[in-house]
C-alpha cells in the first residue's frame, strides 16, 4: 500500500492542519464536497480558518458544521445565499468575506495552481468588486487585476482514486476540486472508491497523484441533496424529484 493512503479522515490530516491556516475546499453547493475531511476538521477543532470555497454548504452540512462552530474566520466565496448561519455571522460582523464573481474565483485558483500572480479580467468593473483593485483600460475596456489563489491546505473529493493519488471526478462534481487540487501546498483527497495503482485508465485522470499528497477511502456515503423540487402527482404518472 502506498505511503499516501491513509485508514480515516483524523489521520489524513493530522501534523497538516493548524489554526489559523487557508485551507480551499471542493465542492459546489453539497455536490462534490470533501465531507468527511471536513468533519475531521470540526472534531479536531482547529480554528481562524481562512476558507477559499464556492460557498459554505448548508446549515448542518459541508462547511456549514465548521461555522456553525466558530472555527472559520474568514471566507472567500462567490455565493452564499445558502447558509442562514453564514448569513448571520456576516451580518452581525463575526465572519470576515471576501466576495468573488464565480468564474473570477475559479479562474483566481486555477492562477494561483498554475503560478500565475495575476491576470486582469472585465468581470466587476464599475463594481464594489474592483474597489481598491488595479484597474487599466485596453481598447477602451475597463479591466480588473486579479491575484491567483492559493491555500496552505486543499480538501477535495473524488469518485475514484488510486493509491498513488491519481484521481477521477464524476459530472458536477468536478468543480472546484479539479483547480484546487493544484492550487494547495498539501493536498488531501477523500475518495469514493480506492483502488490499486495502474487500475484507472491514463486517459481518463482529471487530476495527477504528483499533486495529491494523502488520500483516502472515505465510503460509505450519503447522498444528500440541496434541495427538493418535487412535480405534483397527476393520475397514472409518478412524483419525480428533480
Amino acid at each position: 500500500m502506498s505511503s499516501k493512503v491513509y485508514p480515516d479522515a483524523l489521520s489524513a490530516l493530522r501534523g497538516v492542519v493548524k489554526d489559523g491556516m487557508t485551507l480551499m475546499c471542493g465542492g459546489f453547493g453539497l455536490c462534490g464536497v470533501p465531507e468527511k475531511l471536513i468533519s475531521a476538521l470540526h472534531e479536531m477543532g482547529v480554528r481562524n480558518l481562512t476558507v477559499v470555497s464556492n460557498n459554505a454548504g448548508v446549515d448542518g452540512a459541508g462547511l456549514g458544521i465548521l461555522l456553525k462552530s466558530r472555527q472559520i474566520r474568514k471566507m472567500i466565496s462567490s455565493y452564499v445565499g445558502e447558509n442562514k448561519e453564514f448569513e448571520r455571522q456576516y451580518l452581525a460582523g463575526e465572519l470576515e468575506l471576501e466576495f468573488n464573481p464565480q468564474g473570477t474565483m475559479a479562474e483566481r485558483i486555477r492562477a494561483g495552481g498554475a503560478g500565475i500572480y495575476a491576470f486582469f479580467t472585465k468581470t466587476g468593473a464599475g463594481t464594489l468588486v474592483a474597489e481598491g483593485k488595479e484597474q487599466r483600460v485596453v481598447d477602451g475596456e475597463t479591466y480588473v487585476l486579479e491575484t491567483g489563489l492559493t491555500a496552505d491546505v486543499s480538501l477535495v473529493k473524488a469518485w475514484k482514486g488510486d493509491t498513488e493519488g491519481n484521481l477521477i471526478y464524476r459530472k458536477t462534481a468536478r468543480n472546484f476540486n479539479p483547480n484546487m487540487a493544484t492550487a494547495g501546498r498539501v493536498t488531501v483527497a477523500e475518495v469514493e472508491t480506492l483502488v490499486q495503482e495502474g487500475e484507472l485508465d491514463p486517459d481518463q485522470i482529471h487530476t495527477p497523484g504528483i499533486f495529491v499528497a494523502r488520500i483516502i477511502d472515505g465510503s460509505p456515503y450519503r447522498k444528500l441533496i440541496e434541495k427538493h423540487t418535487v412535480r405534483k402527482r397527476t393520475e397514472g404518472s409518478h412524483a419525480v424529484v428533480t
